[in-house]
């Protein structure tokens, strides 16, 4: 089976759908500024997430439910400026959709209209249902986000995964297909043993997007600076760190302030 997804000029719904139907692997990644949108638009991801995960890596909160959705269009916008290929989603933040359909839709409308994205991502399953209707059904696309959800982090207690006993299991088994037929267009799978997201994926006909979700998705996502090894505090078992980028970035800036120290920097050659 073909892995080749350079057919696609411009990722879109459609492109994913068709990814799905053929086998062929979704890679996504999360992003919140131009540099790294533009680094990993043009290295071949699928679809970059502008995940409220900000709030986490880029503003150093303990949750995601800082972020507000002024925000969300503000990073937004940067990671539009840095694309080419790559389909982007944006995060609706706390607060944004959770209060009733009509005010999810305005919001989901303004974050269309200020960024440009190609669609924006909800978290919850049968309960969120409507709100996921009334957006889609106004033309707008929407992403899912079923499992552990950072958004009920309190109401969780812990970061532990979810769908481990049956009954949980079964739910997050309805959530999902109850946000396939409100009109999402894929659905993030996060932190749900493999079994169960493998049962998602077949049972539904939206790609599913894992992150700690198993293999048997229909794509994968991390976040960026996870994967990157940026982020020397957070060692989760599903985060395969591809780079150590936190001890590389540490010893540049040494030697930086070594050849400050000496003089050494600038020479005659980085000098007018």
């Amino acid at each position: 089976m073909s892995t080749n997804t350079s057919d696609f000029r411009r990722v879109t719904t459609k492109s994913l759908k068709v990814m799905k139907e053929k086998k062929i692997k979704i890679a996504a990644l999360t992003a919140y500024d131009y540099l790294f949108a533009k680094l990993v638009d043009k290295a071949g991801i699928d679809l970059i997430l502008v995940g409220d995960s900000l709030g986490n890596v880029f503003q150093g909160n303990e949750t995601t439910l800082p972020v507000t959705i002024e925000e969300m269009i503000y990073h937004t916008k940067a990671v539009m400026r840095g694309i080419t290929r790559s389909m982007v989603i944006c995060d609706m933040p706390f607060m944004s959709y959770q209060t009733n359909p009509d005010d999810a839709f305005k919001n989901a409308g303004r974050i269309m209209k200020e960024t440009n994205a190609g669609g924006v991502k909800v978290e919850g399953g049968e309960y969120i249902a409507e709100t996921i209707y009334k957006i889609t059904r106004n033309g707008i696309p929407v992403m899912g986000h079923v499992g552990l959800m950072p958004q009920s982090i309190h109401q969780y207690g812990s970061y532990k995964a979810r769908g481990v006993d049956d009954k949980e299991a079964d739910q997050i088994i309805q959530d999902a297909i109850a946000v396939e037929q409100a009109g999402a267009f894929a659905i993030v799978l996060e932190k749900i043993p493999a079994k169960l997201a493998k049962t998602i994926s077949e049972k539904i006909s939206i790609p599913t997007i894992g992150i700690g979700a198993g293999p048997y998705c229909d794509g994968q996502i991390l976040v960026l600076h996870d994967m990157l090894g940026l982020n020397e505090d957070f060692k989760p078992r599903f985060v395969r760190k591809y780079l150590n980028l936190a001890k590389e970035i540490d010893n540049a800036i040494k030697q930086y302030v070594a050849d400050i120290k000496k003089s050494d920097f600038p020479n005659e050659n980085e000098s007018y």
